[in-house]
């Protein structure tokens, strides 16, 4: 295998063979294949794009470039959820018990946030002494014990993905669909789960803000699932505004923690339930939808579930007594109202807005190296459809000191459309896409 000939055959718009694909990835990932040359084909599949032979092909490349986790010695059926990003999305924190509860194993792999997402990594590292860090016996053995884990992805699983989105980073490739979804499927997969729900956010809060790209992202990731004999499906959900009230991590986990109570604001739980009735479809532990429904929502009701998730956090090192009082998370010194200047109908959250102004915060990264402020953050945000009168509370704001306060309330302030006329709740669910 020339490195040269193969991108100038995707260059040109023709299909890669399987063998050329593989031993691409495989040369890159033994650093045989120089950065350059990987940057160039990177840049050949940004513009010539893949067909579903051959996407399949990368993503199978990728996953069996390093380990892969085995749960088939998990004694009961597996899923898994990904989300593709998004402001104040803390599902994976109320789902992963939920399921679990009702008898499906739920292996997670997860990520920290950069930019203006957030990561479900940095909400559970806000738990005292919660460890992200597990290997794969210990993985595998929280699981055993409560029924799912969440913990970050080792060196060793999927090390070509790895470095291949550092090269896209600074390449200008990560706008492609193929090698987004390649990404993705390579890493949830390697982890070993029987089936998959995908939740590709879509709006200005998300990477996918148009409807038809994250439909064609979805796509492209269902027919990888199945091609690999997987069962996958994915839901497009609304990232226009926030998910829930809150976004920043420790201010997300108390969130977690009333949801889990039954306090729930009622778009989390929705996104929350509809994606649980999923993984519980394709499980096949519940085939009705109703019946599923009803099934998770028990787990909340009767206390189970928020049980499930401090034992998963005790099992992970973390202080399970600080979820029961949450004042032993951490705290932000400086609190600030956000206060309605006028009454009306809240017509727009800037989901964007209020992950910018929760980034300058310190609640984000602007790069990898940056560490982050787990105590600040935004709560209490007010909701598209709700109505006001002048003075009443639509955000508050957790900030380090005055001076972070006061910016991040203006910035909040401005994320937040009032209008006159009263206005409809927004659509949660934007689509479904199922393998066909």
């Amino acid at each position: 295998m020339i490195p040269q000939w193969v991108i100038e055959k995707k260059r040109d718009g023709q299909s890669l063979a399987d063998d050329e694909i593989r031993a691409f990835i495989s040369d890159y990932t033994s650093e045989i294949i120089p950065d350059y040359q990987m940057a160039a084909l990177a840049m050949a599949i940004y513009f010539r794009g893949l067909d579903a032979r051959e996407v399949t092909t990368l993503t199978d490349a990728m996953m069996h470039s390093g380990d892969q986790i085995d749960t088939s010695v998990l004694d009961m059926p597996t899923s898994d959820k990904h989300s593709t990003g998004g402001i104040g999305d803390k599902v994976s924190l109320l789902l992963a018990p939920m399921v679990a509860c009702c008898g499906v194993g739920v292996p997670m792999l997860s990520g920290r946030g950069l930019g203006i997402t957030g990561g479900t990594l940095d909400k559970l590292a806000s738990i005292p002494g919660y460890r992200t860090d597990l290997d794969t016996n210990e993985f595998l053995d929280v699981i055993r014990e409560c029924g799912c884990a969440i913990t970050g992805q080792t060196a060793s699983l999927a090390p070509a993905d790895r470095k291949l989105y550092a090269l896209r980073d600074v390449t200008g490739t990560v706008p492609s669909i193929p090698l987004i979804a390649a990404s993705i499927m390579s890493k949830k997969l390697a982890e070993g789960t029987a089936t998959l729900v995908l939740d590709v956010k879509c709006g200005n809060g998300a990477f996918m803000q148009r409807l038809e790209d994250a439909r064609a992202l979805a796509e492209v990731m269902i027919r990888i699932g199945s091609g690999m004999g997987r069962g996958v499906s994915a839901l497009i959900t609304n990232m226009e505004q926030p998910l829930g009230t809150t976004a920043g991590n420790a201010l997300e986990v108390i969130e977690t923690v009333e949801a889990l109570q039954g306090k729930a604001v009622p778009d989390l739980l929705e996104v929350t339930l509809r994606l649980g009735i999923e993984m519980l479809r394709l499980t096949h532990v519940e085939t009705d939808a109703a019946s599923a429904r009803k099934r998770l929502i028990e787990t909340i009701a009767s206390g189970q579930a928020f049980e499930r998730f401090k034992q998963m956090v005790a099992l992970q090192g973390g202080d399970a007594a600080a979820l029961d009082d949450c004042n032993r998370l951490p705290q932000a010194p400086v609190v600030l109202d956000v206060l309605a200047t006028e009454g009306g109908y809240i017509e727009g959250v800037s989901a964007d807005g209020v992950g910018r102004a929760v980034l300058q915060l310190g609640a984000g990264r602007k790069q990898t190296t940056d560490k982050i402020d787990p105590s600040v953050g935004v709560s209490n945000l007010i909701q598209v459809g709700a109505v006001v009168s002048k003075g009443d509370l639509l955000a508050r704001v957790h900030a380090a000191n005055q001076a972070e306060a006061e910016v991040a309330r203006e910035q909040v302030l401005a994320a937040i459309e009032m209008s006159g006329d009263k206005v409809a709740v927004p659509e949660l669910v934007l689509g479904t896409v199922v393998d066909e």
